[in-house]
Formats: structure tokens, sequence, C-alpha cells
């Protein structure tokens, strides 16, 4: 029956990632995929191991498609310019598809990290910070940092934490981005 309709791991991922999208990605299983192509959940196993297995192959997508954006983005861009485009990827991304940008927080094994996007995104992210001189350890805390000011944001307007009051929050943004620039320019903080 799964044959017939022409069924593969990779149409499947696609439709979870969809479904991550419609429903939030904590909703998507084997069984909600089952329904969402009218075959019995059985018939999914020949191309999916489990719901975890689902969960980790629609991350896997959504950290593709973001470093494909990301670097997309990036091309001839530096300092400030760079910082913005790879920010705006990540804000951008998250609200077009806030299922799958869920899934890329996913905590994977370090096996499937290491070979998935995930790498080029660390990787970008550390030539962004090429142009601010910043050599290790403070290399890497900044990583950190823009990571987790890009994530602490994006989630917080993706919950409707800045609908309710002005300033817009692109303002917030935009202020937020030359924030960081400032202060990558004149790392360390004091």
């Amino acid at each position: 029956m799964a044959a017939r309709i022409g069924l593969t791991p990779e149409r499947l991922t696609q439709a979870a990632a969809e479904l991550a999208d419609e429903v939030g990605f904590d909703q998507v299983t084997v069984s909600a995929l089952a329904r969402r192509f009218d075959v019995k959940v059985a018939s999914l196993y020949s191309h999916v191991k489990n719901s975890q297995d689902l969960r980790t192959r629609i991350a896997l997508l959504a950290l593709e498609e973001m470093a494909d954006r990301a670097a997309d983005a990036l091309a001839g861009r530096a300092g400030k310019d760079a910082l913005t485009a790879f920010a705006d990827v990540y804000r951008a991304y998250a609200r077009e598809h806030p299922g799958r940008y869920a899934a890329a927080q996913l905590r994977l094994d370090p096996e499937t990290a290491a070979a998935g996007a995930g790498v080029r995104h660390a990787a970008m992210t550390r030539a962004i910070l090429r142009d601010y001189d910043l050599t290790e350890p403070d290399q890497t805390h900044a990583v950190r940092m823009l990571g987790s000011v890009f994530h602490g944001y994006v989630s917080l307007e993706l919950a409707g934490g800045f609908s309710h009051s002005a300033p817009d929050a692109q303002e917030s943004w935009s202020r937020i981005l030359d924030a960081l620039d400032a202060l990558l320019r004149n790392w360390p903080p004091a």
C-alpha cells in the first residue's frame, strides 16, 4: 500500500516538517503522519524507525534549510552587514516555519550532530566573527552569545511576547543587532 502512493523517507520527512509547522513540533508522531497520508502506522515503519527518528529527520532538514538560507544571505557580506543578514535568516525562518525552527533545537546525539548542518551554522558564525578580530576562547563565547540572543528573541517573539506594547518588535530587533555589533567591536566586555 505505501509503495503505491510513493512514500519515501524524504517525502515523509517533508510532510512531517509541514505538519510541525501546522500543529507544532511536539505534536508530530508517526501516527499523526500516517493519518495525514491515510495509511496504517505500520506501513511507515519501513521508512522511519519511530517517532524519535522522524523528529530527528525534521531537525536535520530544518538545520539544512536554515544553513542554505544563511549561506545565501552571507555571500559577499562582512561585519555588521553579515551579522544582520545572518540574524535575519534565523528570525525569518522561525516566523515562516515555527515547527521546523522548534525542531532545529532538538538535542542530537554527537554523531548525528557532527554529520548535520549544525556544523555549517557554527562555521558561518565564526566566519562572521573574523571581522571582529576575536580569538579563542572569546570567539566561542561570542558564538554562544549570538545563538542565545537570536534564539531568545525569536522564541519570545513567536510566543507573542512583544505583540502587546510599543515600540514595534522590528525596532527592538534592529537595536539589539546594533548593540551586538558594538559589543563585538569592543570585546571583551568590561
